[in-house]
């Protein structure tokens, strides 16, 4: 029995981190969650047992695996990287998804959209290692009894079902923009609504979509995301990550002002335009439907629910030595080192 670690600042990684939990206790492994900053005070279900930072340095783990930007270096073990969202350019590649800050030694990729870009960054750098597993977070909708999903689903009595999620980022959030057009088409009632919002968003944008609920919407939080994606049948978004998981299912999406509208999606700029688009979505026709299935296969083909084995595979093979010698990190990482250090409070060996 091997210890390993999960890490997350946020707590949207928890339901990316706990199908890896579930796939590491299967195989007899000790798990560990060390959560700061936003994921504070979160808890994955036993036997994910909860660290500080002085117990998570002294377990010395085999690897310690991120869903965030960032990792705690003096922490012992490989470092893996297992993102927390698909890239859906919202910024330039070389400050976001593509961004890499010598932190990580593996980077486990989604699907062939990502895994060419970074094998020629690792090839260039070769200081990491990439292998494509896909997204532990995506397991469960594959795999997972429906049950969960039905039961958030009974309510709409047989009606279709729409899902909203929205971006934190102002400048891109469809939350303000759509409140009103979402809260006549939950009082229309011929459609149930599942509705949230990204943690970060602003509390009076909480309170507004919360007071929607009642017979003919929900309201869910964050670690119910997966479950609510089954549930579904059309997904209204702008541009959060969320689309693409959703896309993957091979389900319509209707997209407001994305940043980088592309044919899988059905995008509108204006409010008014809402109910249109959702009819839309609801009666895709053949060359949306070849779109989705395009896009889903380029970004995560995998659809037997065993990601985070893929991943457990992936790492052992680099401790193994079986991805090849990797070169120093670079003068940057090690600036970047010092700062978490500093962050951290964190000054002793490691």
């Amino acid at each position: 029995m091997a210890d390993y670690l999960l890490f997350a600042t946020e707590r949207y990684a928890l339901p990316i981190l706990q199908p890896l939990a579930q796939a590491l206790h299967a195989r007899g492994h000790a798990v560990h969650a060390w959560f700061v900053d936003g994921a504070s005070g979160a808890r994955l279900p036993a036997p994910v047992r909860p660290v500080g930072m002085r117990e998570a340095v002294a377990l010395k783990p085999r690897a310690v695996f991120s869903a965030a930007n960032w990792v705690p270096t003096f922490v012992s073990g490989a470092k893996v990287q297992l993102f927390h969202g698909f890239n859906v350019e919202k910024r330039s590649d070389e400050r976001g998804h593509f961004r890499v800050r010598g932190l990580f030694d593996l980077y486990c990729t989604q699907g062939p959209a990502t895994t060419a870009p970074f094998r020629e960054l690792a090839a260039r750098a070769g200081h990491f290692a990439v292998v494509e597993t896909g997204w532990p977070k995506l397991d469960p909708l594959f795999r997972d009894d429906a049950g969960a999903a039905a039961a958030m689903r009974a309510p709409a009595g047989g009606r279709p079902v729409v899902m909203f999620a929205s971006t934190f980022t102002e400048r891109l959030s469809a939350a303000p923009h759509l409140f009103d057009g979402i809260a006549r088409e939950v009082a229309r009632g011929d459609r149930y609504w599942l509705l949230t919002l990204h943690p970060k968003c602003a509390p009076e944008l909480f309170e507004r979509y919360r007071a929607l609920a009642g017979p003919d919407a929900a309201f869910f939080e964050t670690e119910q995301l997966v479950t609510a994606q089954r549930a579904a049948d059309v997904l209204l978004a702008d541009t959060t990550s969320v689309v693409s998981e959703f896309v993957v299912q091979r389900k319509p999406v209707v997209t407001f002002r994305n940043r980088a509208p592309k044919p899988h999606m059905l995008d509108f700029d204006d409010p008014a335009r809402l109910s249109d688009m959702l009819a839309r979505a609801f009666a895709p026709d053949d060359a949306l439907k070849a779109a989705l299935a395009a896009y889903a296969d380029a970004i995560h083909p995998y659809r037997d629910g065993r990601s985070s084995e893929r991943v457990i595979d992936a790492t052992q093979a680099l401790l193994d030595g079986q991805l090849g010698v990797l070169h120093a990190k670079p003068w940057a990482a090690r600036l970047r080192a010092l700062q978490i250090r500093q962050r951290m409070g964190y000054w002793g060996l490691g």
